[in-house]
């Protein structure tokens, strides 16, 4: 009587009574930023302190256009405000669709409530898949099983009874349970945890990183440049604010100002594709990590097959091992009940209850819920006996030649396999008894997901490999993946039989399809993928998958998973429809494609203003540019065309890697724009120019060789794009022509501007796919010996 009083919940008085005592629960999270957190992000930056300083020290020069620079820096903090805030907006919308329920029971009647209405002293229903997120102490349970690696960092299952303590961030394994909620809000190990992503694995960006290094590596390098370039020209006698305008020049081409701001419009905009695609994306590091993947693992179910099972037949097999039709009723009843007793409500269940329709009224003495761990469970009744039901190699060790051949016969038509045995003994610490003998087997039909054959094809196609990696036997999954059109499917395994870990190298390298593996297998055969050079993504929907997604360099979970699976994710198709694959890979590819092609831009106003600012350290003559002068080539040939590369689609297969593909055109545009300066400098003093001829010549074959660079990374060039090129060209050639004023610059159309300018306008190309000739070579080979120092040191 007092345990049904117990679980008769709070009344709604007494809910109203918390909620004004401030013991509610805290809402979940967000995985975006906060508003505040992303306007303080954005203005509040090193780079825009240093633009502060820079313009206070033009505006005391009196040359006030010289400011303008300012415009530029606070369109690019707008636009990558309003870009982040659009993001931000569209991933809380579709989070709130994805957002995981809580079972709760008030005044006796169950009900689904969200995450923050729950109170102190509630009583909630976990059950196989569920995470919670409360503390509490189990009032009741089914062999509730709990994965308490968030908070212990050890992977096994943890095993709660009565009176028993669970915290919030475990996920439930197996079993179900009626839990008296302890903690709520910040008291609950919830507020202690990463509860936006719950997980522990940070996001392995290689674009993020390379990025994070490059501003952290100019951090260190512009203000000490910048202080010695001005007292090297103040020292050679150059005019005070000669040397300010020249300093600040150099210090604003240092800072790639606009990489980072396309880098977050780009994967913004990634995100809210996505984001109408029903796919909800946890981090914008892991829209490049999916790009880059080249092995794709699979959970068999619910991923190639969508999770709904078939029961195609029952076989009741007698004492000596053969098949018995005549007790076939018999054994359904026996099986129904047992199923009605476990109260699961997965897809093996849920297929047997709708096939069945009688069951006897037996009384429960112990029961043994699934786990993924054991692939089994059990019921003990009274005066009936025990009966366990789950894979036949995990139930028994030995069976007769009759059953195997029928369990082989089955698998070999991509059949599941469900054996039922029965024993007089109750069972006991979950161990199953020596007496048990086999009573029957059923044969149960996966459904393959329709878009599947054309999703895998398209991997195929794209160079991205496939392993099927699922707890069912190797057998039928092998015959599910072939039917799904996995390449090399034939070649399986049944990891039941491997125990030592030593050997996961071998067969992973050997096989395609990995069969009966158990969560913790998964997970290492996971990570000897990433051993091996491959990029991983993993795709799960179930409990016994958490381990695994977690490993994984990108990690993608269906809708109709459970919570935990949902949880530890990179990504959640919210249709839970497997092609969504291809249009998430794709807009990683769009995304890292485009980024790579437009910072070398942006880098190479990096490299030669660094090269040139150290240079003219040591050279006694003023720095060749004035801000102003920039500003045509950074709008006209890196800023204005990069918005129009980031969003252009780019699909094609990511290959080598940041490095080369930025770096390259970068160092090659940046050296060559030095290599030209330094000779404009000597033919200057040859030809006796002034300061300003110089300059002009400068910010001639500067814009000269940006757009030589900036076609060599529009290709393929579209009509479009070819549009966009002629006017940008047309548009700088104006400018400095007719707007020369403006922007500080002598006539072009000088007898002594043109005497230099044709023959080295007329060189550039053939300089700049020299020094990129160059660039390339080295930069391989300097990799090459990275690899070759780093493959050493392991040996």
């Amino acid at each position: 009587m007092l345990m049904d009083q117990k679980l008769n919940g709070l009344t709604s008085a007494e809910v109203e009574h918390r909620v004004k005592c401030k013991e509610s629960n805290l809402p979940i999270k967000p995985m975006t930023r906060s508003y505040k957190r992303i306007f303080i992000d954005n203005i509040c930056t090193l780079f825009n302190l240093i633009n502060v300083v820079i313009a206070a020290l033009i505006i005391y020069t009196g040359s006030y256009k010289n400011v303008l620079f300012l415009g530029v820096i606070i369109s690019n903090i707008s636009i990558g405000i309003i870009q982040e805030i659009r993001a931000k907006k569209s991933v809380d919308k579709l989070s709130l669709l994805n957002q995981a329920k809580t079972t709760v029971i008030r005044e006796g009647i169950e009900r689904k409530i969200d995450q923050q209405e729950l109170v102190k002293d509630d009583l909630i229903i976990v059950r196989r898949g569920d995470q919670l997120c409360v503390d509490g102490i189990v009032i009741k349970t089914d062999g509730l099983e709990v994965d308490e690696s968030q908070l212990t960092g050890e992977s096994d299952p943890v095993y709660k009874h009565n009176e028993s303590e669970v915290m919030s961030g475990s996920f439930v394994l197996s079993g179900s349970a009626y839990i008296n909620v302890t903690n709520v809000g910040v008291k609950s190990y919830a507020s202690k945890i990463a509860m936006e992503a719950k997980k522990s694995k940070d996001i392995n960006s290689e674009l993020i990183r390379t990025l994070k290094k490059i501003i952290k590596m100019l951090t260190f390098a512009i203000i000490p440049i910048g202080i010695l370039l001005f007292t090297s020209k103040m020292t050679s006698g150059i005019d005070k604010n000669q040397a300010i305008l020249g300093t600040s020049a150099a210090v604003i081409g240092m800072i790639p100002e606009g990489l980072i701001l396309i880098t977050s419009i780009a994967l913004a905009v990634g995100v809210i594709n996505l984001t109408r695609k029903k796919v909800l994306v946890k981090t914008m590091g892991s829209i490049e990590n999916l790009a880059r993947v080249d092995l794709l693992c699979l959970d068999k179910t619910g991923t190639i097959t969508d999770g709904n099972i078939k029961v195609k037949d029952f076989i009741s097999i007698s004492n000596d091992g053969s098949a018995n039709e005549e007790n076939v009723n018999n054994l359904k009843k026996c099986i129904l009940t047992l199923v009605n007793s476990l109260e699961d409500d997965n897809s093996t269940s849920l297929a047997l209850k709708d096939y069945l329709n009688e069951s006897y009224n037996w009384s429960i003495v112990k029961k043994i819920p699934f786990s993924s761990e054991r692939k089994w469970s059990a019921v003990s009744f009274e005066e009936h006996g025990s009966y366990v039901m789950g894979a036949p190699e995990f139930i028994f060790k030995d069976l007769s030649e009759g059953v195997k051949k029928i369990i082989d016969m089955s698998a070999c038509k991509g059949e599941r396999i469900l054996a039922f045995a029965y024993s007089d003994i109750v069972i006991k610490d979950n161990k199953i008894p020596d007496d048990l003998r086999i009573i029957g087997l059923a044969t149960m039909e996966d459904t393959i997901r329709y878009e599947a054959e054309e999703t895998l094809k398209y991997f195929k196609d794209q160079g991205v490999a496939v392993r099927i990696i699922s707890g069912d036997n190797a057998k039928t999954v092998s015959k599910i993946a072939t039917r799904a059109g996995v390449e090399g499917a034939q070649q399986y395994v049944d990891m039941s039989e491997i125990k030592d870990s030593k050997d996961l190298a071998f067969y992973a390298e050997s096989y395609k399809v990995f069969g009966r593996v158990s969560p913790e297998q998964k997970k290492k055969l996971i990570k000897t993928f990433k051993e091996q050079g491959y990029t991983v993504g993993m795709t799960g929907d179930g409990v016994n998958d958490i381990l695994a997604l977690k490993e994984a360099d990108c990690s993608i979970a269906m809708a109709e998973g459970s919570d935990a699976a949902k949880g530890v994710s990179d990504f959640v198709l919210l249709d839970s429809n497997f092609k969504s694959m291809v249009g998430v890979v794709m807009e990683g590819r769009r995304v890292v494609n485009n980024i790579q092609q437009i910072a070398s831009q942006y880098l190479m106003k990096t490299v030669y203003s660094t090269i040139l600012a150290t240079l003219f350290i040591f050279i006694n003559s003023a720095y060749p540019f004035h801000p102003i002068q920039l500003m045509p080539i950074t709008a006209l040939g890196v800023g204005i065309p990069s918005f129009f590369l980031a969003l252009r689609p780019n699909y094609s297969q990511i290959k080598d890697g940041f490095l080369i593909n930025v770096l390259t055109p970068a160092f090659s545009s940046g050296i060559s724009v030095v290599a030209y300066i330094i000779t404009i400098m000597i033919l200057g003093s040859i030809f006796e120019l002034s300061y300003g001829m110089k300059s002009t010549l400068c910010v001639l074959l500067t814009g000269a060789v940006c757009f030589t660079s900036l076609v060599r990374i529009s290709k393929p060039i579209n009509k479009k794009i070819g549009i966009m090129l002629i006017a940008l060209i047309s548009t700088f050639v104006t400018l400095i022509v007719f707007f020369r004023n403006i922007f500080s610059l002598e006539s072009i159309l000088s007898f002594k501007i043109l005497t230099i300018a044709i023959p080295l306008l007329l060189t550039v190309i053939p300089v700049y796919n020299l020094i990129r000739t160059v660039i390339t070579i080295l930069i391989r080979k300097y990799i090459d010996l990275k690899y070759k120092v780093k493959y050493k040191m392991q040996i």
